[in-house]
């Protein structure tokens, strides 16, 4: 799994355009989801969130034709989930996934049927 900084909040909207698309994309097309979305923005806003992505090991650039950037993901939006999963649960529970469980026991967030399933979960691997 490649490594992947911590993406913002934007930059994890413009990642899920881009896993929904057939990649590579341009940004021309990017702006053009996003309109239809009803989000209007600028070339250079896009182009500088790419370009982080680019940075942060997110997506690779190459160019075609000479001036157009197409970006294509290098990480599966699984294994973003993935990443921040982890990140979470050394952060704030120490590694343990037990820790993160009990947390959520003690806190009423997990409900009868939860549990019931979590237990069907672990008796089946």
């Amino acid at each position: 799994m490649n490594q992947v900084q911590k993406l913002s909040d934007t930059e994890l909207e413009l990642m899920e355009a881009i896993w929904a698309c057939t990649a590579p994309v341009t940004s021309t097309e990017l702006l053009r989801m996003f309109s239809q979305k009803g989000k209007e923005w600028k070339a250079q806003t896009i182009s500088t969130f790419l370009s982080r992505l680019v940075d942060k090991g997110a997506l690779t650039a190459a160019r075609h034709d000479g001036r157009t950037n197409k970006y294509a993901p290098r990480i599966t939006p699984e294994e973003y989930k993935l990443l921040e999963t982890q990140h979470v649960l050394d952060g704030l529970y120490q590694g343990s996934v037990k820790n993160l469980i009990s947390a959520m026991y003690d806190g009423d967030k997990l409900s009868d049927e939860d549990i019931t399933e979590l237990k069907k979960w672990f008796s089946d691997k």
